[in-house]
């Protein structure tokens, strides 16, 4: 199993208490240990916001980390889960990917995604299409930045998007383009876009084996062999040496963001409670349900660490414990 890991940059009130100031020193420190570790890959997410609830706490911007990760990291690949297409144009975005690959040296992933987050689109001005909409331009999307990396040159004339000889270059140093991860399980759109163009899937682990079922049979509808795509899954993973450590861990994540959050704090703590997303438990209970993925197809593990800003204990002993067992 493969393994990626999400730096904190505020979206999901993961650096409160720490003054904004100070916030790049402790992502970049974060990244940087990431980068001497046994990680494959980073990763932000795209978002403007915060969750459960919008608050005036800072998030930081995937695309500007992404150009500030690849600057001050070595070897680590660089992700975002996932960007919004409707937040940029995809001619723009590819021609930034672009830039931050060549800058990276060839780390770049890129997470593509129809967007979900309503009041996020609605307070910059992006309206919010219906779901249909929002999947058209996402296709579109994609196959603007295929062209973009493969030829230097896009034209389009679609529903959504019209593009007329656009130059992005430089090309990515990446032979064929940057890799293309593409989130979402639904299943009469998503899927079958994944199956055309995507290197990736990024499906939610509690219907794991459903989707996986789902994106095989779109890919023998075109031809495709489903190994050439690459089954990954977010988790929401609190680890702890006992399950009384776990148990502490959690209490001090409640008690940290309760006072920016109020009421809305039961709907961030069932992130790593009723959540189908959620990875909580010891090395042992953690290892256990990775194996279950992993011979369910599940061959890479993206994990976000609430405490990662503040605490790497628990980090260093998933490093230690539960990456060694699988890999």
């Amino acid at each position: 199993m493969r393994f990626g890991t999400f730096i904190p940059q505020g979206w999901r009130h993961d650096l409160v208490g720490i003054d904004p100031a100070d916030h790049w020193r402790v992502m970049r420190t974060l990244a940087q240990r990431a980068d001497e570790g046994p990680w494959e890959s980073l990763w932000v997410y795209d978002h403007f916001h915060t969750v459960p609830v919008p608050s005036e706490e800072a998030t930081h911007e995937a695309w500007t980390l992404m150009a500030a990760f690849a600057a001050s990291t070595d070897r680590i690949r660089l992700g975002q889960m996932c960007t919004c297409i409707g937040y940029r144009n995809p001619a723009y975005l590819a021609k930034v990917a672009a830039t931050v690959d060549a800058i990276s040296g060839g780390r770049v992933e890129m997470g593509i995604g129809a967007g979900w987050y309503e009041h996020e689109w609605r307070a910059y001005g992006y309206g919010f299409p219906r779901i249909g909409e929002r999947l058209g331009m996402l296709r579109e999307g994609v196959e603007i930045m295929r062209q973009a990396w493969t030829s230097g040159s896009v034209t389009l004339d679609g529903e959504h998007y019209s593009m007329s000889g656009a130059t992005v270059r430089p090309l990515p140093l990446q032979q064929g383009g940057i890799p293309l991860w593409i989130a979402g399980g639904g299943e009469k759109k998503t899927l079958r876009l994944v199956a055309e163009y995507g290197d990736y899937a990024n499906v939610a682990p509690a219907d794991f084996a459903h989707k996986r079922d789902v994106l095989r049979a779109h890919c023998a509808e075109i031809g495709r062999d489903p190994g050439e795509i690459t089954l990954s899954a977010n988790f929401n993973t609190v680890i702890g040496a006992t399950e009384a450590e776990v148990t502490e861990r959690l209490e001090a994540i409640e008690a940290r963001v309760a006072p920016y959050l109020g009421d809305a704090t039961a709907q961030y703590m069932a992130d790593y409670g009723s959540s189908g997303n959620a990875l909580v438990g010891t090395p042992a209970q953690v290892v256990e349900r990775l194996t279950a993925l992993q011979d369910e197809g599940l061959a890479y593990a993206i994990h976000y660490f609430p405490e990662h800003a503040y605490d790497r204990t628990g980090v260093d002993l998933f490093e230690r414990e539960v990456i060694p067992a699988l890999r």
